[in-house]
C-alpha cells in the first residue's frame, strides 16, 4: 500500500497523523510541503479528489493570507492556487493520500478513515487525548 503525506513537521496535527499512519506498520512517503510543493497539477488533483475549492484548502492562520489580501472574492481559482504554489505556507495540512482516497485531516483523526490497516495500539495524541474516529463519541455501550 501506498500512503503519501504532504507534511509540515513543526505542525501538531500534521506530527500526529504522520504517528497515526506509521501506527499501523505503514511508512509512508513524507513530503515536507514547504521544502518540496506539490506541483499545481498535483495540488489541482489534490483539490478535486477532495471536493475543495482553492480557497477552502487555504491556512488563515500564521500565514500572510490577510496581508495579501487574499479573503478578496474578487481573485479567481487560479490566482489563489498561483498563490499558494508560490507561498505553500498558505496550503492547509496535513494532506494525506492513500488508496482509500485523499483528505485534509484536521482534525488528525480524519486520517483513520483513509487507512487500510488498523492501529497497532492505542493512539494518544500529542496533547494526551485519544485518537477516536470522527464518528465516534469515545463512549463505551
Amino acid at each position: 500500500m501506498s500512503i503519501v503525506i504532504y507534511h509540515n513537521p513543526d505542525c501538531g496535527t500534521s506530527r500526529n497523523v504522520l504517528a497515526m499512519i506509521r501506527n499501523t506498520g505503514e511508512e509512508p512517503t513524507v513530503i515536507e510541503y514547504l521544502k518540496t510543493p506539490p506541483s499545481r497539477s498535483e495540488l489541482v488533483t489534490m483539490m478535486q479528489r477532495m471536493g475543495m475549492a482553492p480557497r477552502d484548502l487555504m491556512r488563515r492562520k500564521g500565514t500572510p493570507y490577510d496581508a495579501m489580501g487574499l479573503d478578496d472574492p474578487a481573485l479567481t481559482e487560479d490566482q489563489l492556487i498561483d498563490t499558494m504554489l508560490a507561498h505553500p505556507i498558505l496550503i492547509q495540512r496535513p494532506i494525506v493520500i492513500t488508496p482509500l482516497g485523499v483528505g485534509l485531516c484536521r482534525p488528525s483523526e480524519t486520517v483513520l478513515l483513509l487507512l487500510q490497516r488498523p492501529q497497532l495500539k492505542p493512539f494518544i495524541k500529542e496533547d494526551g487525548s485519544p485518537a477516536i474516529l470522527p464518528n465516534q463519541t469515545g463512549e463505551k455501550s
